[in-house]
């Protein structure tokens, strides 16, 4: 699939995915006002392709400044997740405003998750290979990892847990993604993601 067929699914995908999903995105964003102070939407630093740094837009599902209290990890047990991050968390609601980052252009409906840039700083010359393709709402690793709260909960370092059991497996399937990307394999890997989903975010059996 080349750039511009992959652009051009993204921006029609993300205007009508906005469009239809509009009054549940509204009735979300009452949810969490309702729920816990601060705003709406966390809007974190993420690098995308070619190395820019860009905000990535999510629901907030903990406390405010979360980040400076605990670090980018988030295990399942984490004490900063809200009664409406949890659910949300859960089935992956609170991703659905990265349609606005797919429809500005800074990421795709399917690509390497995008990480922060102390992660970034770790990458070899080879795993620098993920940057030159926009990240993505969901890949290979979104549906591997889909417990990854489960699989740091418990951790004394959540964020060490994360560079020795999920960060290596994450970054191999970026590259993967990357050499052999397709049409067809976007498809796959959103049809995979809905599975997923709609199972509660539990990994998918063999």
């Amino acid at each position: 699939m080349s750039d511009i067929s992959k652009r051009l699914f993204d921006l029609i995908g993300a205007v009508v995915g906005l469009v239809i999903l509009s009054p549940i995105l509204a009735v979300l964003a009452i949810w969490i006002k309702l729920d816990s102070e601060g705003p709406v939407f966390y809007r974190g630093i993420r690098v995308g392709r070619g190395e820019r740094p860009f905000p990535i837009y999510k629901f907030r599902i903990m406390v405010v400044d979360a980040e400076q209290v605990g670090g980018p990890d988030t295990a399942e047990d984490d004490p900063r997740i809200t009664g409406s991050g949890t659910f949300l968390r859960k089935y992956k609601l609170d991703e659905l405003p990265q349609l606005i980052n797919v429809l500005t252009g800074e990421m795709s409906f399917v690509g390497p998750r995008p990480e922060v840039q102390q992660r970034i700083a770790l990458y070899s010359e080879e795993e620098k290979a993920i940057l030159t393709v926009r990240p993505g709402i969901t890949d290979y690793a979104s549906i591997a990892f889909s417990n990854e709260g489960e699989i740091l909960a418990g951790s004394d370092d959540p964020a060490k847990a994360y560079l020795e059991k999920i960060k290596p497996e994450k970054v191999r399937l970026g590259l993967e993604y990357v050499n052999s990307r397709s049409l067809w394999v976007d498809l796959r890997i959103l049809a995979r993601t809905a599975i997923v989903i709609f199972k509660g975010g539990s990994k998918e059996g063999a």
